[in-house]
């Protein structure tokens, strides 16, 4: 199976026709208002009409109310709530509860060590995704401590065009992640984005 890829951070009608035409599998938006990269749940619902149908629209959600996210689940904003916060199992209990179950949730995990990943193994979410931190840190960390996961993950935290080969040959995860580093002065760079598809693809990448 081959990895997905995830454009994350997207705020422009121009991140969206790039996406759309490298035919990412994800396309994340930053939906905590605390952050600056931060698109209101009713752009977020205009934006995504640029993206072909088998892109999975992604919400980022860091330590918010369970009614914030369930409405946009419930609303079809978004297809994919990504927890980033320190929610609890509980926390992902009552977001299933408050969308009928149809909540799709990806809870990320910050990894600093053996038990940050049993804890990712743990997790009651659909998917995991691991990480270096919290908001674009441009930071990898140390990836040899998820060789025995044990379950398909995300990865992110400081991948770029450079290194995204390395570790997708390395540790073949579900899908890669990435925001900051196919930017250029915190603007996404088409340019930067199309390395990133063609490294994790092998040198090519099918347009949609």
């Amino acid at each position: 199976m081959s990895t997905g890829i995830k454009f994350c951070g997207l705020r422009r009608k121009e991140d969206i026709a790039y996406v759309a035409e490298l035919g990412a599998d994800f396309a994340g938006f930053i939906m905590s208002p605390k952050f600056w990269r931060y698109v209101a749940p009713e752009d977020v619902a205009n934006l995504r009409k640029g993206l072909p149908e088998t892109t999975k629209v992604v919400g980022v959600f860091v330590n918010e109310d369970v009614s914030y996210v369930a409405k946009c689940i419930n609303d079809g904003v978004i297809d994919i709530a990504q927890l980033h916060g320190s929610e609890s199992e509980d926390y992902i209990k009552e977001l299933r509860e408050a969308t009928s179950d149809k909540a799709v949730i990806t809870k990320v995990f910050l990894i600093k060590s053996e038990d940050d990943v049993e804890l990712a193994r743990k997790s009651t979410a659909n998917y995991v995704l691991l990480d270096s931190g919290v908001g674009g840190t441009g930071q990898t960390f140390d990836w040899t401590l998820i060789r025995d996961i044990g379950r398909e993950y995300f990865l992110a935290g400081g991948l770029n065009p450079d290194n995204v080969a390395d570790a997708v040959n390395r540790f073949h995860p579900m899908a890669v992640d990435v925001s900051s580093g196919v930017e250029t002065d915190k603007l996404k760079d088409y340019a930067k984005m199309t390395a990133f598809a063609q490294a994790v693809r092998g040198g090519k990448y099918d347009t949609v």
